[in-house]
């Protein structure tokens, strides 16, 4: 998904496809949450699938938006930030699960599944509101 939204973010804002990848992200992850006790592999498969397309379709114009900003003689240092925020993201990230699991046992993983989601809600808000900052 993510070359086909690297291409879309040369002709549409990336506050759209930041929205709509988190949105459609924050979805899967609600499905994945709501997944049968006993699943298929397939029941898992799709869901995951949606997961990804979401996280590739707010990935590639995020980035680009936040490398393209920066001034090219700053390029290296917004690069070292990016993957500053990225790695500090996915530590907390997988703290915050081992917390889930810590808090509601074999539950964890759904209350990690549904925080995700809600985290993915507030990130496809924050991406939308870049097109009103934008406009003003």
């Amino acid at each position: 998904m993510a070359p086909i939204a690297g291409w879309l973010s040369d002709r549409y804002p990336a506050g759209i496809l930041g929205g709509l990848g988190l949105a459609l992200l924050g979805v899967g992850m609600a499905l994945l949450a709501m997944i049968p006790a006993n699943p298929a592999v397939a029941d898992i498969v799709w869901r995951m699938a949606i997961c990804g397309c979401g996280f590739g379709f707010f990935q590639a114009p995020n980035m680009k938006a936040l490398m393209s900003s920066a001034p090219a003689d700053r390029s290296g240092s917004a690069s070292g930030i990016v993957a500053t925020a990225r790695l500090t993201g996915q530590t907390s990230g997988a703290a915050l699960a081992a917390l889930c699991f810590g808090l509601a046992g074999r539950e964890g993983a759904t209350l990690a599944l549904v925080l995700g989601a809600a985290f993915a809600a507030v990130g496809c808000v924050m991406s939308s509101l870049r097109l009103i900052a934008k406009a003003q």
